[in-house]
């Protein structure tokens, strides 16, 4: 009696765990994601690990160590005021990734619903796509530079200077990184909602939000963790060069668009003050993006063993 009831546990999970272990090979496959699994874990782990290794405050100013070259108690130099540049970057890597992931998961969200009740129900996609359309028409960056002027001080003062620039700057991506999300989700429902197993659910009865849950919503999953991975990189890009603009976060909250804005008149002094900012965002948005393309492959259908 004991083994009948845990066979058809034992059953129900060994298809799910070889479903996970041929994604795993084939993702292992991809050596540029797995390079870049590497660096981006490497990135993660020292930006949120790094601080408690190196325990030098990013804000703790030292006049007489100011525009150092890098040396053994400063790995990366120091900036004009004397404060270490490593704290600073490290210090920086966690909000840029703080901004990066919630504005791709806003993003993403709003991408995925816009999508599948677009591609699902057919009176609702003429106004989603157009409403996309026009979302895609607006010129982006001069969009991102009036709303962060027009509601910057009022979030300052309702949430305080860092907490405000970030819930604006976040939104603000959030809200205009969503489109190319919903047209690629929008493409596979189309392609999938008139397949046989989705005429079966409705013939059984089965409830609209139930199959867009359960059949169309793992279906599509593929293309939502591309987006995912590649909303990532964008939003990164997309604060850095706001910040670089001088429209993003303080000077005493560094983030790594922040410390190119202010390295950059320091440029022939010292020119490590750019070099490590721009390259932890260049290797954080190369590994992120062959990420992306290793996710892709790895949980295409066609790709895995049957």
């Amino acid at each position: 009696m004991t083994d009948a009831t845990v066979a058809p546990s034992n059953a129900a999970s060994s298809p799910m765990k070889s479903a996970l272990v041929d994604i795993w090979k084939q993702f292992r496959a991809h050596k540029g994601g797995v390079v870049g699994l590497i660096v981006f874990t490497f990135i993660v782990l020292a930006v949120y690990v790094g601080p408690y290794i190196h325990r030098v405050a990013p804000n703790a100013i030292n006049v007489k160590a100011r525009n150092q070259w890098p040396s053994l108690a400063h790995p990366f130099g120091t900036d004009n005021l004397g404060k270490d540049m490593l704290a600073q970057v490290l210090a920086g890597g966690r909000i840029s990734l703080a901004v990066g992931i919630t504005a791709m998961l806003l993003a993403l969200f709003l991408g995925t619903l816009v999508g599948v009740l677009s591609g699902y129900f057919r009176r609702l996609d003429g106004p989603l796509m157009r409403l996309t359309d026009l979302f895609l028409a607006l010129p982006l960056l001069p969009l991102l530079l009036v709303i962060l002027l027009l509601f910057r001080d009022t979030l300052r003062a309702a949430f305080g200077p860092e907490t405000g620039i970030f819930i604006l700057i976040v939104t603000v991506i959030g809200i205009t990184s969503w489109m190319h999300t919903a047209r690629i989700v929008r493409g596979d429902v189309l392609s999938i909602k008139n397949q046989e197993f989705i005429l079966a659910a409705k013939s059984s009865g089965m409830r609209e939000y139930r199959i867009i849950i359960k059949h169309i919503l793992p279906n599509v999953l593929s293309s939502i963790m591309v987006s995912a991975t590649l909303g990532i990189a964008a939003a990164i890009i997309t604060e850095s060069a706001l910040s670089f603009l001088g429209l993003g976060f303080p000077s005493d909250f560094p983030t790594w668009g922040r410390l190119l804005f202010d390295g950059a008149n320091f440029l022939q002094l010292t020119p490590s003050r750019v070099l490590w900012p721009g390259l932890a965002i260049s290797l954080t948005v190369l590994s992120v993006n062959y990420m992306g393309d290793a996710i892709r492959d790895a949980l295409d259908p066609r790709s895995l063993k049957t």
